[in-house]
């Protein structure tokens, strides 16, 4: 006997609770409604489709894998979908042998496939002053840690650390709110 079909507005963690049911119809649409802006991610911090695509893939496969340890109370669906997928692209980063592309270079705006989503994420980043703007580039785009970040400033690593979270508080505070905050 077959399952029934999953309704088309169920929100995405219940999807999640799905795929921990092994519904594959499930992750099926949690890629139809985030896999573009992972890719987009993807394709800011790796450049290369190829890797773009093989990370993105193993972000849903890992999401599939560990659906049953989602627990909604500490974060959204699409931040952990998210937060997969980062930490796949910095380990792609890692991999790499090291090159030295000039901030310019890195740093261009790429093309995504959902321009509201880039739109208001590059807002969140441009809303930041540019020490922090810079910090967050590094550590999200880059994918240097915050130890790293350290000798690169010459900040402590505390102040790194502060420095980033508050960063991150105010790209939220200006998407919750839609401004600068």
């Amino acid at each position: 006997m077959s399952q029934p079909s999953l309704h088309p507005d169920l929100p995405d963690e219940a999807l999640i609770q799905a795929m921990a049911q092994g519904r594959e119809d499930a992750l099926q649409e949690l890629h139809r409604r985030h896999a573009r802006l992972l890719y987009s991610l993807g394709h800011r911090m790796l450049r290369q489709t190829d890797d773009v695509e093989s990370c993105v893939q193993d972000a849903f496969m890992n999401a599939w894998r560990h659906a049953a340890r989602f627990d909604a109370r500490r974060a959204a669906a699409k931040t952990w979908l998210v937060s997969i997928a980062h930490h796949r692209f910095l380990q792609e980063l890692r991999d790499r042998p090291d090159t030295n592309l000039e901030i310019e270079e890195w740093d261009a705006p790429t093309a995504a496939a959902d321009p509201a989503d880039r739109i208001m994420a590059e807002r969140a980043v441009q809303g930041l002053d540019g020490s922090q703007r810079e910090l967050v580039e590094l550590a999200y785009y880059r994918g240097y840690s915050h130890s790293e970040l350290a000798v690169m400033t010459g900040l402590p690593v505390g102040t790194v650390k502060s420095r980033l979270r508050a960063a991150l508080d105010r790209m939220r505070a200006h998407l919750n709110t839609g401004g600068p905050a």
